[in-house]
């Protein structure tokens, strides 16, 4: 199975849609993961042209991007793995600022990131994936697939072409990678 995964798509103040290389990106998809900052239905209605679409919502839906933040979690099942979906991931230790290399850096070694993930989403999950930060990470941890797919339209808090990731599966193999959209033609 291959997924689409974006987040941090910042529309309308963003465009009125996605970069159309992102559906260049997520051709041949099975199912696209949005981790929040949607704001408003079109952008998942064009997502949803690609393939079949879950997100997780993060501010006021419908509200736009002056709205006061919550991040809602979901698990989403796929080929028998268990990805939880939030928008801000908020650990032990790290608070939400999940970067690259930070878990490595500053999770406590004697914690069990398993266990803390458990209790973020309410159940056991091997792949996680969110946003926020808008930095891309593919990072494996105590065997648990984290995967921000960055911002396809502000890197860095800096508006510009960004990046999206795919996610392959198969029951015994979980891999992803960070597309740079500046790399992909219309």
């Amino acid at each position: 199975m291959r997924i689409g995964l974006i987040s941090d798509t910042h529309i309308p103040s963003m465009g009125t849609a996605p970069p159309p290389q992102v559906a260049r990106a997520f051709q041949g998809v099975d199912l696209i993961l949005h981790a929040g900052d949607v704001y408003i239905p079109s952008c998942l209605e064009w997502l949803a042209r690609i393939a079949p679409v879950e997100a997780t919502m993060s501010g006021k839906q419908h509200a736009g991007e002056g709205a006061g933040r919550f991040s809602q979690v979901r698990v989403v099942e796929a080929e028998a793995h268990s990805i939880g979906l939030t928008h801000e991931l908020t650990l032990w230790g790290l608070g939400d600022d999940v970067l690259p290399g930070i878990i490595q850096r500053k999770f406590p070694p004697e914690q069990s990131l398993p266990i803390a993930l458990q209790e973020v989403f309410g159940k056991a999950v091997d792949i996680v994936v969110f946003g926020y930060t808008h930095e891309a990470m593919v990072e494996t941890h105590q065997g648990v697939l984290l995967v921000n797919p960055g911002s396809p339209t502000v890197v860095k808090q800096v508006r510009r072409l960004g990046t999206v990731a795919i996610l392959e599966l198969t029951p015994e193999r979980r891999e992803a990678r960070i597309i740079d959209l500046a790399g992909l033609d219309e």
